[in-house]
């Protein structure tokens, strides 16, 4: 079964999917709707919550949630090295792909990013464009800019305003 609650945050409203063992599985922003045939819980869900709350108020860097994401062995092995990212920290899509082991995937990986199930706690907002750049971000760009504020990570600006 899979559990799910919706709760705000400076990004947006949030949506946690958990299985039956607290695990997450995904994390979607407000405009992504979950999947049907989840039970809502918000019980289940509050030690995301509660975690995502701390990581807001800029009182947590790690995140000690077990995390679930189901993907491809590719995708598995992209969303690991973006947990390699360090807080406040930033990469791009080229440097992604080499920690992927392939550096000449740099589109493939790229792709695995923008399908990360567990946006914020797997930081795929801490890819930015190799100009330094902001580029795509499932939440929007404004958020992806929030969190990157939060983190105090340095990058540029949007690439594209209004995007």
């Amino acid at each position: 079964m899979i559990y799910a609650s919706t709760f705000p945050s400076p990004v947006g409203a949030l949506t946690a999917l958990v299985d039956d063992d607290g695990a997450l599985i995904g994390l979607r922003f407000e405009r992504r709707p979950p999947p049907d045939g989840v039970a809502w819980d918000d019980a289940r869900c509050a030690h995301v919550r509660c975690e995502l709350d701390e990581y807001f108020r800029g009182e947590r860097r790690d995140f000690g949630l077990e995390l679930r994401p189901r993907g491809t062995a590719w995708q598995q092995t992209v969303w690991a090295a973006l947990r390699g990212i360090p807080y406040g920290g930033t990469i791009n899509y080229r440097t992604l792909a080499g920690l992927a082991g392939n550096p000449a995937a740099v589109r493939a990986a790229g792709r695995a990013n923008a399908t990360n199930p567990i946006p914020i706690l797997v930081p795929c907002h801490r890819v930015i464009g190799t100009d330094g750049s902001l580029t795509g971000y499932g939440g929007g760009l404004e958020a992806k800019e929030r969190l990157l504020v939060l983190e105090g990570a340095a990058f540029t600006a949007r690439a594209a305003r209004g995007a």
